[in-house]
């Protein structure tokens, strides 16, 4: 970690915090992840070993605890006060990306939308049991996804688990955004055919409300949709 030789706290906080992927960790932290496996899922392209060299800078600089499992390898990783105190400095930079910096092409990661899919679910609003939901991007044809939703944790999984599948919703990375990010409504999506689903119709009536927006929604000017930010790539 090379430093700036200033002792200017913004400087000494970019020291530590401005390195590739930390500040993703540190929101993947914040966002409930403890695991190793679900701190890279929220990082999907960051290399496992860099990713353990991020987590023991974090351990070493008292932004987090590793805790060894009591059975089996691995270990948990929960923030210390001063992990927990990057929180409105993790909303402040969401906001402020969120207001000026457009979102293009390459910023339509397909596995890190679903995961953010994921952690916007209302888990109170979920009913009883486990509702399989599989999902299949029209924009990545050749993948496929399931949502398990279910109290306290919903959960993405990649492959099949041989659960009966509720509802098949079709829909494009783009448009998961935009819902997210309230540039479109799941009436305007249903009837631009942006969003399609097979299953019954009072199933998909409750799916729609089970999904919160993104906490950065409200920041964001008029601007060019995730789709049609999409759509540049192809022009």
């Amino acid at each position: 970690m090379r430093g700036y030789g200033q002792f200017c706290p913004i400087a000494r906080s970019s020291e530590l915090l401005a390195e590739r992927w930390t500040l993703v960790i540190v929101r993947n932290l914040l966002n409930g992840c403890r695991t190793f496996n679900e701190i890279r899922q929220g990082a999907p392209g960051i290399p496992s070993a860099l990713l353990t060299q991020r987590l023991r800078l974090l351990e070493r600089n008292g932004v987090l605890v590793r805790t060894a499992k009591d059975r089996g390898r691995g270990a948990t990783y929960d923030l210390t006060e001063m992990g927990h105190a990057l929180g409105p400095v993790c909303d402040a930079l969401g906001q402020w990306g969120a207001r000026w910096l457009e979102i293009e092409p390459r910023h339509l990661d397909p596995a890190y939308i679903l995961w953010a899919t994921i952690k916007l679910v209302d888990v109170d609003a979920l009913p009883a049991g486990t509702t399989t939901v599989r999902l299949r991007l029209t924009d990545h044809p050749n993948s496929a996804y399931w949502m398990l939703l279910r109290r306290p944790q919903p959960e993405l999984c990649t492959r099949s688990l041989g659960l009966a599948e509720d509802l098949l919703c079709e829909i494009d990375s783009g448009t998961l955004v935009d819902l997210h990010l309230r540039r479109i409504t799941y009436p305007q999506a249903i009837s631009a055919r942006r969003l399609r689903f097979h299953g019954p119709p009072e199933l998909q009536h409750r799916f729609v409300h089970w999904f919160k927006s993104s906490p950065f929604a409200d920041y964001l000017p008029e601007a060019t949709t995730a789709q049609e930010a999409s759509q540049k790539l192809d022009g």
